[in-house]
């Protein structure tokens, strides 16, 4: 019983990555129907059944997903080349697919977006795809590195998460102006407090990115700062990296407890090594370091 539930289950995690990878196709119900290998008869309901979304409003909810991010964090893309890409025949109707969405226009939406509608227009995606897509580490996963210090500038965020998207565009922009661009700075995020924390107020978290040159006076409350070197514990994460949480979660209540370490005086952090739109969200790639004493 339990492996014909792991195989179902298999059959479906198939389909979310085959979207994934083609969010430009042509995903109709045939074609996710063969990825699954279940009869086309059913599987709308098998999809709806499993993932508390019919099959079109998911891929709908994850092409409006990758458009809304290419809007507010690429400007090589026109918002043409973005309508087209999330399946709109015309700009008009996107846009008006996106306000009635966002609350915006994606032009409005592009110079200031109001992330807290985006949250909640995306969390049904988010509950589905966390039904069957948690990733799973085991200790092979994890090594044990010597990292060097390292000297970065620093955006702090404080406050609300659903604010944090402005502060990740503020910071974007910063090292854009400043040359720091990532494939040459590596990027950091320094976790201060809990993913979500009692008060959305105590959410902290440091934007970084490595840098030797002097920050004063070039604005946006840039700091200057660094990761310190030493024994970390390093756990690699492919794919959708914009919550960590189960990786952290697996180095705290699994690896931690059983390797007979100890955690150093210094926040876990993650540096990160590709991401998204520089490539699509399911190929962005994450290191979580641990430090260790």
């Amino acid at each position: 019983m339990k492996a014909a539930l792991q195989n179902y289950q298999a059959r479906m995690r198939r389909v979310l990555e085959h979207i994934d990878r083609h969010l430009d196709d042509d995903l109709d119900l045939e074609s996710l129907s063969a990825v699954a290998a279940f009869s086309k008869f059913h599987f709308h309901r098998q999809f709806t059944a499993t993932f508390g979304l019919s099959v079109h409003r998911y891929v709908q909810l994850a092409r409006m997903k990758r458009a809304s991010r290419q809007l507010a964090y690429s400007d090589t893309l026109g918002v043409t080349d973005i309508a087209m890409d999330a399946g709109y025949d015309a700009p008009d109707a996107f846009a008006r697919a996106f306000r009635q969405r966002f609350g915006q226009s994606p032009s409005s939406f592009r110079k200031s977006p109001d992330w807290e509608p985006w949250l909640a227009a995306f969390g049904p995606l988010d509950i589905a795809r966390s039904k069957l897509m948690q990733k799973t580490f085991t200790t092979d996963d994890v090594t044990i590195r010597d990292v060097p210090t390292t000297k970065v500038a620093i955006m702090e965020h404080r406050g609300d998460p659903a604010t944090l998207g402005a502060t990740i565009q503020r910071f974007i922009a910063w090292r854009k102006k400043a040359g720091l661009h990532p494939s040459t700075s590596p990027t950091f995020n320094v976790w201060r407090s809990e993913r979500r924390p009692a008060s959305p107020a105590d959410y902290s978290v440091d934007l970084c990115v490595g840098t030797d040159q002097p920050t004063a006076g070039c604005g946006e409350g840039i700091k200057t700062g660094e990761i310190p070197g030493g024994r970390c514990a390093v756990l690699r994460v492919v794919g959708h990296t914009d919550n960590l949480e189960p990786a952290a979660l697996y180095l705290y209540r699994d690896w931690l407890p059983a390797s007979g370490e100890e955690a150093r005086d210094f926040p876990i952090y993650c540096q990160r090594l590709s991401f998204f739109p520089e490539v699509p969200e399911h190929e962005t790639v994450a290191e979580l370091f641990l430090p260790l004493k």
